[in-house]
């Protein structure tokens, strides 16, 4: 670490759980992004702005206006841009010294094979299911914490999944991929627009400590915020040895040993 990065970094540097050693796991650590929305903008900035070293952000999308409302990164100069591309530029005002490798695509099995095994974390801020269940798949396929949100009008969740962790439930432990959704979107359904950030700095936070090798209490647990009343309810959560996705008889348990 230089004389500027000790400058900029002193806040984290005097925590007692973080320190020099903290800081330096930062820098070195690459965070994968799915999203650059409503979720992905605080966890970018705050990524960004901690001194993640790698940030790579995925997301097909363009910056609209109503998007402006609740998606901070964003600006009116960038409507019309891709979000990955405006995340990047945002990040670049804030820490020039982070990489940022801006992904304009869907995220698919292809991609994500290809990008998940790069990362020290996987941060999903997407809005749809479909797209939630292909990551946490590749994130068991290869062996990577998940740091997952999602936010609807009045009402976000946080969860964290890791694989690494023995007898810790994926993501489609707690929801099946077969389960009978009803995709709702802030289109049609709206959303409060500090939740997002609510959801996405907690999301920030338990990315950069696992990054900082402190560890996510937030394991085999369900964060159920009800943005109305700011109440937060706790759901311990089990593995589900048959699940389709990390169960044994699908070569969940031999694949995380």
């Amino acid at each position: 670490m230089n004389d500027a990065q000790l400058l900029r970094y002193s806040r984290h540097i005097l925590l007692d759980e973080l320190g020099v050693e903290g800081q330096q796991r930062l820098l070195a650590s690459h965070a994968l992004l799915i999203g650059a929305g409503g979720l992905g903008s605080p966890v970018a900035l705050y990524l960004g702005s901690a001194g993640v070293g790698r940030l790579t952000v995925i997301d097909d999308d363009t910056v609209d206006e109503t998007n402006l409302q609740r998606q901070i990164a964003h600006n009116l100069a960038r409507v019309g841009r891709p979000k990955a591309e405006s995340v990047r530029e945002a990040i670049a005002a804030l820490n020039p010294d982070v990489q940022v490798t801006a992904l304009n695509q869907r995220a698919d099995d292809a991609l994500l094979d290809a990008w998940v095994p790069t990362a020290d974390v996987v941060i999903d801020g997407c809005d749809n299911f479909a797209t939630r269940q292909l990551v946490n798949r590749a994130c068991v396929r290869h062996g990577k914490p998940l740091v997952s949100g999602a936010a609807i009008r009045f009402d976000g969740q946080l969860g964290v999944f890791d694989p690494r962790v023995a007898d810790a439930p994926c993501y489609a432990c707690v929801f099946p991929p077969d389960a009978d959704v009803e995709e709702v979107r802030c289109a049609t359904m709206g959303v409060f627009a500090p939740l997002v950030g609510i959801v996405g700095s907690m999301q920030a936070a338990e990315a950069l400590k696992l990054l900082a090798g402190l560890g996510s209490r937030r394991t085999s647990h369900l964060l159920m915020l009800d943005g109305r009343e700011l109440a937060f309810h706790d759901i311990a959560l089990k593995r589900d040895p048959h699940c389709p996705v990390c169960g044994s008889a699908h070569g969940g348990a031999s694949a995380l040993g």
